[in-house]
């Protein structure tokens, strides 16, 4: 007995491993998206200012400059404690041999150090620009005690030159991709319903009104794209977790309720996507005449 073919009935395979591979693709854009702006917050709350201060300051005199810097707006606070860290010339200088592996002691003698005490200080992401940063310099050099202050000159500005042309290029990336996208899976549900286009007239023979027969199909649409989402989430959040595994202080990027927003917005593209293409396909066919059918 000859299978009979009910509305509405589409190759789901096709449908659902085209529009999955889309918005794995999508979210893959999107998820590369964010961990370049976390990338950015992190360098922009990671930027230090040195105060480099005067020899031989009493201790109430360093507690005093403290409470002076601390008093800026562009300090940044994290519970509730200023990110201003006392550098002593000692520390300084212990840390400057291992870094550069020259022992300057050996040159100028053992109780020489040329370094100075010093405060660092981290700045609010609002402040990470090169114009800002010289206000913070000279605001720093008005209190008594300090010497001097300093900074990566030149460092703010490529840091925000490069993240504005990252933005750039994935955004580019992802609308190119986007229209490509839609038009792959349009197609692809448009030959999923080919053989389903003498039913369609069928029903439209028998007195069926076009929104009795696009429900079938859009509903089924909707269906695909959920799956799809799915699909594409769970394998973005594999591939997310392989990397971190595999790469050492991908880590810090990760934030959990901008990864759940990025999931429900590839849920809601491939509902959509879905709905939509199934719309278009279905009412192409509505709108054939009979000749056109064959």
């Amino acid at each position: 007995m000859p299978k009979v073919k009910k509305l509405g009935n589409t190759p789901n395979l096709m449908v659902v491993v085209s529009l999955t591979i889309a918005l794995f693709l999508i979210g893959l854009c999107g998820l590369l998206t964010l961990n370049a702006r976390k990338l950015a917050e992190v360098v922009r709350q990671n930027v230090e200012v040195q105060a480099y201060l005067d020899n031989d300051l009493s201790n109430a005199k360093l507690d005093s400059i403290y409470k002076q810097i601390a008093k800026y707006p562009f300090v940044l606070f994290k519970d509730n404690s200023a990110q201003i860290n006392f550098i002593s010339k000692d520390a300084a200088a212990k840390q400057f041999i291992e870094d550069s592996g020259e022992d300057f002691h050996k040159l100028l003698g053992k109780n020489n150090n040329p370094l100075l005490n010093s405060y660092s200080i981290k700045i609010k992401e609002e402040y990470f620009s090169e114009s800002r940063l010289k206000e913070i310099k000279k605001s720093l050099e008005r209190i008594q005690g300090i010497k001097e202050v300093g900074y990566v000159e030149n460092f703010v500005d490529e840091v925000n030159k490069n993240i504005s042309k990252i933005y750039l290029i994935l955004s580019g990336f992802v609308l190119l991709l986007l229209v490509i996208i839609i038009m792959l899976v349009n197609n692809t549900i448009k030959l999923a319903l080919y053989s389903q286009r003498f039913l369609i007239r069928s029903m439209q023979l028998v007195g069926a009104t076009d929104s009795f027969i696009r429900k079938p199909f859009v509903s089924k649409g909707a269906l695909q794209g959920l799956i799809s989402g799915f699909i594409a989430s769970t394998l973005l959040i594999v591939t997310q977790q392989l990397a971190v595994n595999k790469v050492d202080g991908l880590v810090i990027l990760q934030e959990i309720d901008k990864m759940v927003l990025l999931i429900l917005i590839i849920l809601m593209i491939g509902v959509l996507v879905g709905v939509t293409s199934t719309f278009r396909s279905v009412d192409k066919y509505l709108k054939l005449s009979l000749d056109d059918l064959y």
